[in-house]
């Protein structure tokens, strides 16, 4: 949820333009594969997408042949019956009857993570992820059962929640863990600048955050693909959010920071294959797209800062296009906070917080 949402390592080959363009970029497949289904997007590389019961109603999943050990998967979906019962048809309609020789997961959040526990299980085989990820994954899906932390109710009180906001909060609070099955006990660490050597082709991990702590994404030179998770989506910005667990951090700055780091490590020419909607190029023009909505959304911020003193709840006029629905309270919250945490970090606003718990903020 973002300002336009709502809430080089190696030359690779030129490639023409061809398929649908908007926006400036070009989709080359116009159809997308049907759930069980899995269409090539470029040799050996399969695009997989499931089903998820949010407004953002599905997630792309990939298949990576890797030769004679089978096929890598990259992202499994929600854990949900129906998810599951999809993959089950892809093993046995899909994979040549060749096993999953590993499992690679981009990032924690459960549409990503969702299935990793039951994927290693049943195909013995090593999750692969990055540390703070793996970590924070595992951190999470113990909050199952708990009730709400004082922390928790105090950093949304000091956002400007109402008593009934605060409430909704508290019974939502644990549910990250419903959508993870239990996670394996060990993993295989991935970080920035590692190379995985999968089906005869080396993929260059590159590391993003703001979105996710510790988000992988991983280049291809030889088939020219860019396998960007949430990091680069294409008409839609990635969610960079304050949780309670770090309510001082500054997500924006290290999603901005990123999106820079990638442009100079991944070529222009690149197919991107996002986690949700569909494979594009452009991928240089949708990065400083996204740098410059949230750039933009600061200046806005600022303005209405220096009008007057705002709580956090109150500035998404600034930020956001849509109207901000109680299902998106948390996320539209979250990311207020951040661009908030941005223009403090930058010593451009100041925070006051009142005898109430409230923050108020104002431009300096």
């Amino acid at each position: 949820m973002s300002n336009d949402s709502q809430t080089q390592r190696a030359a690779s080959p030129a490639r023409p333009p061809k398929g649908l363009t908007r926006g400036g970029l070009i989709y080359p497949h116009e159809r997308k594969p049907e759930p069980g289904e899995a269409l090539e997007v470029a040799e050996g590389v399969r695009w997989v997408r499931m089903p998820l019961p949010f407004a953002l109603n599905h997630i792309n999943l990939w298949l990576i042949d890797d030769g004679d050990d089978g096929w890598a998967v990259v992202d499994t979906g929600l854990r949900l019956r129906e998810t599951q019962e999809l993959w089950e048809r892809i093993f046995g309609e899909v994979l040549d009857g060749r096993p999953v020789s590993r499992l690679i997961v981009t990032h924690l959040h459960p549409d990503h993570v969702g299935l990793a526990g039951w994927f290693t299980r049943k195909w013995n085989v090593e999750l692969w992820m990055t540390r703070t990820d793996y970590l924070m994954c595992r951190v999470l899906s113990y909050d199952t059962g708990r009730e709400a932390p004082e922390e928790g109710t105090s950093f949304y009180r000091a956002a400007g929640f109402s008593d009934a906001q605060l409430e909704r909060y508290a019974k939502r609070f644990g549910m990250f863990g419903h959508g993870v099955d239990t996670m394996p006990d060990s993993y295989r660490r991935i970080r920035d600048g590692d190379t995985l050597f999968i089906g005869g082709r080396n993929w260059h991990v590159i590391t993003g955050a703001g979105h996710a702590p510790e988000h992988a994404t991983l280049y291809c030179p030889e088939l020219a693909l860019y396998l960007s998770g949430d990091q680069v989506l294409p008409t839609i910005s990635s969610n960079v959010s304050v949780w309670p667990t770090e309510p001082h951090a500054d997500p924006l700055s290290e999603w901005l920071e990123s999106g820079r780091r990638i442009k100079g490590a991944v070529p222009d020419d690149v197919l991107v294959l996002p986690a949700h909607q569909r494979p594009f190029r452009g991928l240089h023009m949708r990065l400083d797209q996204l740098i410059e909505g949230h750039e933009e959304g600061l200046v806005e911020l600022r303005k209405m800062l220096a009008e007057e003193p705002h709580r956090a709840v109150d500035v998404f006029p600034a930020l956001f296009k849509r109207q901000v629905t109680d299902d998106l309270l948390i996320m539209a919250t979250g990311e207020s906070v951040a661009h908030l945490n941005t223009l403090l970090a930058r010593g451009m606003a100041h925070r006051e917080r009142d005898e109430h718990g409230v923050d108020w903020y104002s431009a300096t």
